[in-house]
């Protein structure tokens, strides 16, 4: 336990505390200045293949949320769980577990990401540089998603009926072109991977703690984290239209959390020798 300097039972430890504070400051400071500067264009994460990536998005992220609801809900966890795990580790150890897993998180997502936008991105050059009927045809079938698929294929179905209009097939160059650009300009924002992190650390650190799901149904922490685990897979290898949530980094920040408490042979109270 002395290689951890746990902090006892503080309510806000510092690093908690002062995560906090920084998430509000940069959740307000976004919509203050928006008529000014968009901070979210320079501070959320874009795909590296975007021009708006930039190498500090990969902790300024982290920092950085959609809304209102957004923020609460991982600043709660944030604090619910966070306070626990930095009085167990010391705040410093528990400052290093947060960003590595938050950017790690980030990095294997942009990983799944690649395996997702690169094919898009191929095809699309592959028809810009060979416009034709059938090629636009495959590209709506297997590279559009359900979510964009009604207005492409009513783009399809004029197209079909103007196969040898120069102006339709130019149109249909552009909507390749801007749907390749808009996977890559996707932003992540958010400190999810990061929470998911904490959420996994307190589930091994203290597996038979029992958590109140919304404050009537009791689960050890054990089970929650092998839930919230299957549940990100689920909805991560679904990939449903319509959802913008990157269960791929909330699966990464436990994966990387795992592999921390591993490395740094953290065990749970009264399993130290």
């Amino acid at each position: 336990m002395k290689e951890f300097r746990p902090l006892g039972n503080t309510l806000f430890p510092p690093v908690v505390k002062n995560l906090l504070i920084i998430n509000g400051i940069m959740f307000f400071a976004t919509y203050a200045f928006q008529s000014r500067i968009d901070l979210t264009e320079y501070l959320a994460l874009y795909y590296f293949g975007s021009p708006k990536f930039k190498i500090w998005q990969l902790v300024t992220h982290l920092f950085m949320h959609a809304n209102l609801m957004h923020l609460f809900s991982n600043m709660f966890a944030l604090w619910m769980f966070g306070a626990i795990i930095e009085n167990f580790m010391g705040s410093k150890r528990f400052l290093q577990y947060y960003l590595l897993t938050g950017i790690f998180a980030s990095v294997l997502f942009m990983g799944v990401q690649y395996l997702q936008i690169n094919p898009v991105k191929q095809h699309a050059e592959i028809y810009e540089a060979n416009p034709n009927y059938k090629a636009f045809d495959d590209f709506v079938t297997n590279d559009v998603d359900q979510y964009n698929q009604p207005q492409y294929n009513d783009m399809l179905s004029y197209y079909q009926k103007h196969q040898d209009d120069p102006e339709a097939k130019k149109e249909t160059v552009k909507a390749v072109n801007f749907y390749a650009a808009s996977k890559m300009d996707s932003a992540t924002l958010g400190a999810s991977g990061a929470v998911f992190g904490i959420l996994l650390a307190f589930g091994m650190l203290f597996p038979n703690v029992l958590i109140y799901i919304y404050f009537f149904f009791p689960m050890k922490a054990k089970y929650l984290v092998i839930l919230y685990g299957a549940f990100e897979l689920y909805n991560g290898v679904a990939n449903n239209p319509g959802d913008n949530v990157a269960h791929f980094a909330h699966l990464g920040g436990m994966l990387i959390g795992f592999i921390l408490l591993k490395i740094w042979h953290i065990k749970r109270p009264g399993q130290f020798g």
